[in-house]
């Protein structure tokens, strides 16, 4: 499995159309659910670092759903304003990255999550529920 390295991603890589970082992550967050994403959980990142707001993680059961979930998410993104998305990943639809700015998006299958379990990277360990925020399906 090939990873593509994001270090070039900041946090104003994608074009705001006024939406504030919370109203991005609801949106995120909505879309993750009608679309049955599986274990969501947002991190919030503000103190933490520069790159974003809040980063939501969330699984889907297969390469095709992980691309479905990310194109709904460009979709709706899109219908609100925001312009050069930055994306990774899509092709090979096992870990989709999207940086839509205050938000950074990863989309896994659960083996590919389970393996680089990116949650603890950020100090916050799976199931650490007072540590994150949880949007169950």
């Amino acid at each position: 499995m090939e990873v593509t390295a994001i270090s070039t991603m900041t946090n104003d890589t994608a074009v705001s159309s006024g939406l504030s970082p919370e109203d991005l992550k609801d949106l995120v967050e909505t879309s993750l659910d009608a679309d049955k994403a599986e274990d969501i959980v947002t991190i919030d990142l503000r103190g933490k670092t520069t790159i974003a707001d809040y980063m939501i993680v969330a699984n889907g059961r297969s390469t095709r759903q992980v691309g479905a979930l990310a194109d709904k998410i460009l979709e709706r993104l899109r219908e609100k304003g925001m312009k050069s998305i930055r994306v990774e990943g899509l092709a090979q639809g096992d870990w989709v990255v999207i940086d839509a700015g205050d938000v950074v998006v990863h989309l896994f299958r659960p083996e590919v999550r389970d393996f680089y379990n990116i949650e603890k990277i950020w100090g916050v360990e799976q199931g650490a529920a007072d540590q994150v925020m949880y949007l169950s399906a």
